[in-house]
Formats: structure tokens, C-alpha cells, sequence
């Protein structure tokens, strides 16, 4: 390392602990963080517990538990509970908390990436790619072969949506990437980019369905968390939890990142591979949360910017709670879209914009009272 880049490196590594020390000096939230998370943990277990017991059905979660303990199968009625709970509700309960987790981690994780706090996983094209893919099986899907259809079966639309958004990601870095080097400006307009043709495409097959293959996408666009079985979590649930593991360990990287990435640099963040992981988690995570919910909104954005108030902008605590109180909104809404218009169900999109929009308003005038806009 050359003297000058030991000066920049001292000079990145003073003025980050000057930036620490005035963080502390306005207040240190490092005791009201780890409170929250510990809150957010109790909180996540009681979502379980009461989405596991809620629904439009009458079915007793306590019925299946007494008949586990005591061995009792013999019933008509704790048959029928033991399918509706264990076969229906847990799975859903399961697989939409660790979707709204994987949509509000990734939310939390470009937002510190782009250093811009209204980044999504929209915004780089991720969702556009997934829900083209999933609308190219819907309407092209009975052109390809039979035999290839009836192997995918169930999995048809989400393995499409999957593959959608993997392969707009792909795209995504080659054009982001050059000299082993990715630009994450290029990449946030790449994807706007990429987001649009996306739709453009998508309009295309829209134009091109019939009536049933409209509403099949209408209702898959707006998410949903119905038909989720355990083949389904079993499926995404294992490429959503790694992203949730992985991404934790970035919390020093996006940290240091705030800085700037030069400064990231010389305080020893290797910068690139900080940028290849990210989005390749934030990929895996939203590519399979939207191939088995389909499309759910503003998730990605509200819980980010709550917690924000509340704990600060540390990611070591951000990026854990953010999962944890994504998972346990996602229950929230899910548990309103079964009973709201019970025994008739809504999709679950329209709950979480119902309620995101609202505060992400709120967020842009503070902002704009804040910033003089």
C-alpha cells in the first residue's frame, strides 16, 4: 500500500470514528435496538402461533395439539383440524414469514447499497424480471411440451418466475460490470431500465391472454399466500433462509459503505465482493419470494424505514429486525386478507399497499419538511 493510500485509509478510518463518536454524542440507540429485537423475536413467535390458529375455518389448533398429545385420530373432527392446521395453515404461516422477512431484508440491504433510503428490490429490476417469467407460463405455457408440463406441475409458474428473475439478474451485473469492476449507479439505471422492458413485455402477453389466463394473472400480480403447501416451502423456503443467513454478515460492509465506497475501501471492505453478494442474497431471496407469492408491494420499503426511527441506522441491528418485523407484517396481512372477506379471501398485495402507501407518503413529506424540498 502507498503512502497515499495509508493517508486516505487513515483519514476514511478518522472520519468514520468522528461520524461514530457524533452518533453517540446524539444519542446512543445500541440498548433500545437490542430491546426492540428482543421484542421483535416474541412478537415473531406470537404471529406464528396466532396465524397457525386463525381462519376462515373453525378448525382448532389446540384440538390437533390434544389430539398429538393424547393420540387420538379416531375423530372425524381432529382429522379434518389435523389437515386444515398442519397441511394449510403451517405452511402458509411458515413460508409467508420468511417471504415478508427475505422482502424487508432485502429492502434493508439496497438501501444501504444504493445509499438511497427509497431503494427497493423493485427498483433493479429483480420483481419486473420474476413476474414476466411467471407470465410467460401462464400464456405460453400450453404451447410447450406436455411432457415437460406434466413434470413441473404445481411448480410450473413459480420455476418460471424463479428462472425470470435469476436471469434478469444475470443480466443485470454483466451490463453493471466492467474491468471486474460494478458500478452500482449503472446498475440502479440498468435496472430501471430492465424494470421497464420487463413491463413492456409483460403488457405484450396481457394483450395476448384470454379471459381466464387475465384473471390468472390479475390474481397472481396482486400476491397471494394461498396454496402454499409444504413441497412449496420446501422449494423456496431453503434459498430464502440462506439469503437470511448470508446477508447479516454484510452489516460492517454497508456500515462502512455510507461513507462512500472509496472510503469502504481503504477501511479494508472489500467493496466488490460486498456488491456481488448483496445482489446475488437480494436476488435469491426476492426471486423466490415472488415465484410462490407473486407480486407483494412496499414491504421492501416501510419496514426499512420504521425501524429506522426507531433503532437507527446500524445494519447489525437493522438488517435482523427488518427480517423479523417483515415476517411478522407479512402474518399480519395475511391473517387480514383470510378474514376480512371470509370465507372468500383477499389477495394480499392489496393489504400491504393499503397500508404502505399511506406511510410512504408520510416519509416523503417528512423528508421534504426536512430537506427544504
Amino acid at each position: 500500500m502507498s503512502l497515499n493510500d495509508a493517508a486516505r485509509g487513515s483519514f476514511a478510518r478518522g472520519s468514520f470514528l468522528m461520524r461514530s463518536k457524533q452518533a453517540r454524542a446524539a444519542g446512543d440507540r445500541t440498548a433500545v435496538a437490542r430491546l426492540t429485537l428482543t421484542l421483535l423475536v416474541v412478537l415473531s413467535l406470537a404471529a406464528l402461533a396466532l396465524s397457525i390458529a386463525t381462519g376462515a375455518s373453525d378448525a382448532s389448533a389446540l384440538n390437533v395439539i390434544a389430539a398429538l398429545l393424547h393420540g387420538t385420530e379416531d375423530t372425524a373432527l381432529s382429522v379434518r383440524d389435523r389437515i386444515i392446521v398442519l397441511d394449510i395453515r403451517m405452511p402458509r404461516a411458515l413460508l409467508g414469514f420468511l417471504i415478508g422477512a427475505a422482502l424487508a431484508m432485502s429492502g434493508a440491504v439496497m438501501q444501504g447499497l444504493f445509499r438511497n433510503p427509497l431503494a427497493d428490490p423493485g427498483l433493479v429490476g429483480i420483481s419486473a424480471g420474476s413476474a414476466l417469467g411467471a407470465v410467460l407460463m401462464i400464456v405460453l405455457g400450453a404451447s410447450l411440451p406436455a411432457g415437460l408440463m406434466l413434470a413441473l406441475g404445481a411448480f410450473a409458474l413459480p420455476a418460471a418466475a424463479f428462472i425470470g428473475g435469476l436471469l434478469t439478474t444475470l443480466l443485470l451485473y454483466r451490463i453493471a460490470t466492467r474491468g471486474g469492476q460494478t458500478s452500482v449507479a449503472t446498475m440502479l439505471l440498468a435496472g430501471i431500465a430492465i424494470a421497464a422492458l420487463a413491463g413492456a413485455a409483460t403488457g405484450v402477453l396481457i394483450y395476448m391472454a384470454d379471459d381466464k389466463q387475465l384473471r390468472d394473472i390479475t390474481f397472481w400480480s396482486l400476491g397471494s399466500l394461498s396454496g402454499m403447501t409444504w413441497a412449496k416451502l420446501f422449494a423456496a423456503g431453503p434459498v430464502i433462509l440462506l439469503a437470511l443467513l448470508v446477508v447479516p454478515f454484510l452489516s460492517r460492509g454497508l456500515n462502512a459503505i455510507t461513507l462512500g465506497e472509496a472510503a469502504a475501501f481503504h477501511m479494508g471492505v472489500k467493496v466488490q465482493r460486498l456488491k456481488y453478494t448483496a445482489v446475488v442474497a437480494v436476488a435469491g431471496a426476492v426471486g423466490a419470494s415472488v415465484a410462490v407469492s407473486g407480486g407483494i408491494g412496499f414491504v421492501g420499503i416501510v419496514v426499512p424505514h420504521l425501524l429506522r426511527i426507531v433503532i437507527g441506522p446500524d445494519h447489525r441491528y437493522l438488517l435482523p429486525a427488518s427480517a423479523l418485523l417483515g415476517g411478522v407484517l407479512m402474518l399480519g396481512a395475511d391473517m387480514l386478507a383470510r378474514t376480512l372477506v371470509a370465507p372468500a379471501e383477499l389477495p394480499i398485495g392489496i393489504i400491504t399497499a393499503l397500508a404502505g402507501a399511506p406511510f410512504f407518503l408520510w416519509v416523503l413529506l417528512r423528508d421534504r419538511g426536512r430537506n427544504g424540498w
